[in-house]
């Protein structure tokens, strides 16, 4: 397993995210070493959501506004249908993420996950996966969306589901430790 020790990295949600698409890669990432901050918009705690129902509560390390890609080694995005929907409508957290494509750095994002990087339009030419209901909307983003597990294209990783997610954290370990992209651009 990649040692990821010296490593930092901001996981961007808020409440409604698909719970075991947060902890699962959160726990992946800190047991290979790294630093892991739950980023949100506001302080305090983000609910997350499970079999139809809100679930835990976790705490928000940081907000927002008090980061800068900078901070970061990489950004992972959980999904579920409610978190992406409030972040993508969120001015700051689109720069944000965008700004991890600018900066060339790793980015994974899993189910609705993606939602966010169609509004960041840094999709162009990408080839990526999510949850098949918003299929047409990353390739209306410009994306060359299929139909797999996890597909990693140039420090960008995507997955379909809470099912995928041994093979996403897995891949999310290993773009982290490889560092940045230079093909990962906005």
């Amino acid at each position: 397993m990649e040692n990821l020790n010296k490593k930092t990295v901001a996981i961007l949600a808020t409440n409604g995210f698909e719970e075991s698409e947060l902890r699962e890669p959160k726990q992946a990432l800190e047991n290979a070493g790294a630093d892991v901050h739950i980023v949100s918009l506001e302080s305090g705690e983000i609910k997350g959501w499970a079999d139809g129902n809100w679930s835990n509560s976790y705490k928000v390390d940081k907000t927002l506004n008090e980061v800068n890609q900078k901070d970061y080694n990489a950004l992972m995005l959980p999904g579920g249908q409610i978190n992406p929907d409030i972040l993508r409508k969120n001015e700051d957290a689109v720069n944000f993420v965008k700004s991890f494509f600018e900066n060339h750095k790793p980015v994974a994002a899993i189910c609705h996950a993606p939602w966010l990087l169609a509004e960041a339009d840094v999709l162009k030419g990408r080839k990526v996966t999510s949850y098949d209901s918003i299929k047409t909307d990353l390739i209306n983003a410009g994306a060359n969306w299929v139909d797999e597990e996890v597909v990693v294209d140039s420090g960008l990783v995507t997955s379909r589901s809470p099912e995928d997610l041994p093979a996403f954290n897995a891949k999310l370990v290993e773009e982290v430790y490889e560092g940045k992209h230079e093909e990962q651009v906005a």
